[in-house]
């Protein structure tokens, strides 16, 4: 058969190709045609055409006729069958152990090897078939054909394993077993004779490869259900202690089912009581591959125990770390009691020993740990590999100043001292970590290593419970101190900042003395900001928010701020353009600068720089900023910068507890950034902190930018349209003041508006006053805190004769702990300390007038 190569090697003529297999022929036909063709010509119009011209024909032929009879001669051309023409390319590919068939896209095939023709039903009348031809036949083939088609279609390659009960052909001796082939398209590169992109299939017999694969899976299945359902639980863990596998046994002792279990759900914490986890964590320091028996519980999913022995192996892997674990689990709830007797009092007592939620460590006589129970590692951060084989000091674990009492503590166990005092002691590592050493002599049999026994508690909590409960009295102390001291300088302002307006009302501003009493009033109501403060710090002040605009707030502090920080420290001040207004109370957003930049110039001893910024966020900047929790919206931004010492994440992350300072004992309350964190949120606003060790920190502080509603906006223009109102009156007003001062200059404030006011020193004298006026008055100003009879009892005596009267209760402490000593605060108004001459004016008006309207 000839043929016609595809014109590279890595293709090679076909051995199966009816589309060329005359390839040769046509030609010799086509030059016999050309000859006979001339023949004609000259037999018919041979008389035409001239002889020179016949003769030049028959000399070429001639010529050409002797030419390539020397070349046949010579061997420079032969003639050869198809079989002949085979190269080495063809038999390569022949002997592929798969079939392979090249062809368009469109299905024509240009070559086929003789593997492919070894299919059953490849050749049809000696004319090989296409692929998608040849599995035409077979439902389960059809979709994989499919799909490879539309692949070859695309010039794209794919691959398919198709399912072929009985084989190609049905021919099969073996009619039900099932056959497998993969058959594969992938696309050639273009070549220069090629006329049409072509593609080559294979199709590969699998059917073994899969049989041997089936037939390992079933024997892996035998083998992993021999490990389920052996007579002993087994289970693996990770180096971080997640369990990868349990098997069966263990998961029905356990009360898992099975099924449910995916590989790192369950934690050796979950099943291993108490901190016997971290026995089956430590492995051996020096790598070596070992196994250990562990006597342990187990806890089951209801909760409760499974006493068991461990046989554990763990070892390291070549770079040091944690591999994984293997472990065997023997049930010893049912062990026999024969021989087996002695054995379970010790994995008892074994059990009891790594169960304790204390540390148990045994000392030699010098004082090295010879053994250790599970807790130990936990409350002393010690893995127990540091020793490899040699033991290892317990004084190496505690602060030195702890270590003299714990060696005069085991000199004295070892005596034999029946009463030996506890060491109370700090762990040598990071952090405050103390516990309490409870020391006595081991009872041991003679020649044992183990001479002392150490029973250790955790009182690192306990300690910070009582530092924080003698911090908080301390705090609850001075805060009532201070809330004292503010209440009664509260009273000398109300007298000082009262007189002072009276003296103003006969002093106008061309008197000379003018300048004086302003002076006095300003400093008055500038000791007014300090009370603020001090109630502030003992947390009864009253809250008022108001619009503020930050700038100014910013600016009014900073000269006290330079004054705080000191000549070492420099401040900056930085102010955005037309920054929004905020809605907070004043003194606590004062008090949370003030706490901020004191914090930066603690951090910077040696000096530094403090920088207070102050800029508007959109909503949009808000939402680039990604941080967690903030609600994107308009903000308003306030930053505290320092270049400073810096704080670890470990700090950073505990900055805002309650009690947590990093600043030395008796120079931090460590409630000052808990109250700026308080504040903040109790505004609606946001606090990050970010810090790098050695550089410095920065607070920024998100508060909502303050727009207002309609309302408000129609009111503050009513407010500012309105004519100055009447302040004067003719009610009878009983007035209730243990101060003097204070009740003399409210008496003659309210009587030069025009009201008929009468007095009383205390509760009991303002009844025995309303009882002579018939309980004929208006009104009642009282103070709440009096001798005697306070202001809360007093109105309960009141309102038995008059249950409608209006009160004003007048005090230096916050309105909302002034209601909390009232049972009927419905009908009474507040009035904070220290107030002006106006202020008590119009707080009397307002409150007329709402009677009037309700009368």
């Amino acid at each position: 058969m000839a043929t016609t190569p595809l014109g590279r090697d890595s293709y090679p003529e076909p051995v199966l190709d009816s589309a060329r297999g005359g390839g040769g022929l046509w030609r010799v036909v086509l030059l016999g045609l050309v000859l006979v063709v001339a023949a004609v010509v000259f037999s018919l119009f041979g008389d035409r055409i001239p002889s020179e011209l016949v003769m030049g024909f028959v000399g070429l032929l001639t010529v050409a006729g002797v030419f390539f009879l020397f070349g046949l001669a010579a061997g420079l051309f032969r003639f050869s069958t198809a079989e002949e023409r085979r190269t080495v390319s063809h038999a390569v590919v022949d002997s592929l152990p798969f079939g392979a068939v090249i062809a368009d896209r469109d299905g024509k095939i240009s070559y086929v090897n003789q593997h492919y023709g070894g299919f059953p039903g490849a050749m049809t009348n000696g004319v090989p078939v296409g692929v998608p031809r040849l599995f035409a036949g077979y439902a389960d083939a059809s979709e994989a054909i499919y799909r490879l088609s539309r692949a070859a279609k695309d010039g794209r390659s794919a691959i398919e394993d198709i399912r072929v009960p009985g084989g190609l052909g049905g021919s099969q001796s073996e009619a039900g077993r099932v056959f497998w082939y993969r058959v594969a398209v992938r696309p050639l590169p273009e070549t220069e004779d090629a006329h049409k992109p072509l593609v080559a299939w294979s199709v590969e017999d699998i059917t073994r490869d899969r049989e041997s694969n089936e037939t390992a899976f079933r024997d892996l299945q035998r083998a992993i259900d021999y490990l389920d359902h052996s007579p002993s639980g087994f289970f693996s863990a990770d180096a971080q202690g997640h369990i990868q596998y349990l098997n069966s046994t263990l998961a029905d002792w356990l009360g898992y089912d099975l099924a449910e279990f995916n590989a790192g759900q369950l934690a050796l914490s979950d099943i291993v009581r108490g901190d016997g986890a971290s026995l089956l964590m430590r492995g051996r320091g020096d790598g070596e591959i070992s196994t250990e028996i562990i006597d342990i519980d187990l806890v089951r999913r209801n909760g409760t125990t499974l006493p068991v022995r461990l046989l554990h192996r763990a070892a390291r892997l070549a770079d040091g770390e944690l591999g994984e674990t293997r472990t065997l689990v023997l049930d010893m709830s049912s062990a026999p009691d024969t021989e087996e007797e002695l054995r379970a009092a010790e994995v008892r007592f074994s059990r009891f020993f790594n169960d304790t939620p204390f540390a148990i460590a045994t000392l030699d006589e010098a004082g090295r740990i010879v053994r250790t129970n599970a807790p130990f590692g936990r409350i002393f951060r010690w893995s127990g590999e540091d020793r490899s084989l040699e033991l290892q000091p317990l004084s190496g674990l505690i602060d030195e100043a702890s270590r003299d009492r714990l060696g005069r503590a085991i000199a004295d166990a070892t005596a034999g001292r029946s009463e030996v005092e506890p060491v109370d002691a700090v762990l040598s590592g990071e952090g405050e970590h103390a516990v309490r050493l409870y020391i006595s002599a081991s009872e041991v049999s003679a020649g044992s290593p183990e001479q002392v026994n150490v029973y250790a508690l955790d009182m690192t909590d306990q300690r910070k419970l009582e530092a924080q409960f003698a911090q908080s009295q301390k705090m609850q102390a001075v805060g009532q101190l201070a809330g004292g001291v503010a209440h009664d300088f509260n009273n000398l302002l109300t007298a000082i900042i009262g007189f002072s307006d009276l003296l103003l009302l006969r002093h106008k501003p061309g008197d000379p003395s003018f300048n004086e009493l302003m002076q006095i009033k300003q400093n008055a109501n500038r000791a007014a900001g300090l009370t603020r403060q001090l109630l502030a710090f003992s947390r009864r002040q009253t809250l008022r928010p108001q619009v503020l605009e930050l700038p100014l707030i910013v600016d009014d502090l900073t000269v006290l701020l330079k004054r705080m920080i000191g000549e070492k420290n420099t401040l900056t001040v930085d102010h955005g353009r037309n920054i929004w207004p905020v809605r907070a109370d004043v003194v606590q957003l004062e008090q949370v600068i003030i706490n901020l930049v004191v914090n930066a110039r603690d951090a910077s001893p040696d000096g530094g720089a403090i920088t207070l910024r102050t800029a508007n966020v959109s909503e949009a900047e808000a939402a680039a900023l990604r941080l967690e929790g903030l609600v994107p919206a308009d903000y308003v931004l306030i930053e505290v910068e320092d270049t400073g010492s810096g704080m670890s994440p470990e700090v950073l992350g505990k900055i805002f507890e309650p009690f947590f300072t990093t600043k030395e004992l008796g120079k931090g309350t460590g409630l000052g950034l808990s109250t700026v964190y308080g504040i903040v949120k109790q505004t609606e606003g946001f606090i990050y902190p970010v810090s790098t060790l050695g550089v410095g920190t920065t607070f920024r502080i998100f508060l909502p930018r303050y727009v207002p509603s309609a309302e408000e906006a129609a009111a503050k223009a009513a407010g500012a349209a309105a004519p100055v109102r009447d302040l004067t009156g003719q009610e009878r007003i009983l007035l209730v003041e243990d101060e003097e001062s204070v009740r003399a200059f409210s008496a003659r404030a309210l009587r030069a508006t025009g009201y008929e006011v009468f007095e009383a020193e205390g509760g009991e004298e303002a009844l025995e006053v309303l009882e002579d006026l018939d309980y004929a008055v208006d009104l009642i100003i009282s103070d709440v805190v009096m001798p005697e009879m306070d202001g809360p009892t007093m109105l309960k005596h009141v309102r038995e004769k008059m249950p409608d009267l209006k009160i004003i209760f007048v005090s230096g402490y916050a309105e909302e702990s002034v209601r909390r000593d009232i049972e009927d605060d419905q009908s009474v108004d507040f009035l904070p300390k220290p107030y002006s001459l106006d202020q008590i004016n119009s707080k009397v008006k307002e409150v007329l007038q709402r009677l009037g309207k309700e009368g």
